[in-house]
């Protein structure tokens, strides 16, 4: 199996294929509308405008997972987005990225790029007091943890990076743009 084998749900038109994005290099990120990292959108619709036409594809799949923070239908998922940070990448249906409902891709992505730490500072620190919390193992699975967690794609379909919402959106640019 690899990445061109599986499908995300659309808003509208069914399952999209991957194999659509065969050749280009592909950012997946799990969104939220009320989450402490939303201002991200700003940032990811910079690097649309700056990379779509080199080869870049932002996949954005609104998740409810965590906390609640996605509580609203698709279309007004779509409306928020673009009335308050003019996106133009395509938005995905709400779905699940962690459990028993979880899309595929999910679960291909986590498999190629496991979770490696939320980094340094004082965003790493709150996300990991919290999830202390809520499951004392998490350092050790590769669920989601959190909303805006990234994952990159090369050009041939490998998963090569894996950025947690805590990694700074320039360091994400910075790699991205390495790949174009």
């Amino acid at each position: 199996m690899n990445i061109y084998d599986l499908t995300v749900p659309t808003v509208a038109e069914g399952d999209l294929s991957l194999v659509n994005f065969q050749g280009k290099v592909m950012l997946f990120v799990n969104t939220a509308t009320g989450c402490g990292f939303t201002p991200q959108y700003k940032p990811l619709e910079s690097m649309y405008e700056k990379y779509h036409e080199q080869g870049l594809e932002i996949i954005d799949i609104p998740c409810n997972q965590f906390a609640g923070q996605t509580p609203e239908s698709d279309e007004e998922i779509h409306e928020f987005c673009t009335l308050n940070y003019h996106t133009e990448f395509p938005q995905m249906k709400k779905s699940d990225v962690n459990g028993e409902n979880e899309l595929p891709v999910y679960s291909y992505l986590k498999s190629q790029q496991g979770f490696a730490g939320f980094g340094k500072g004082v965003k790493a620190l709150t996300m990991s007091a919290m999830l202390k919390k809520v499951d004392k193992d998490y350092k050790n699975n590769p669920d989601i943890k959190w909303n805006f967690t990234k994952f990159v794609v090369d050009r041939s379909g490998k998963v090569v990076a894996r950025f947690e919402p805590t990694a700074d959106m320039a360091e994400v640019e910075a790699y991205v743009a390495s790949l174009l």
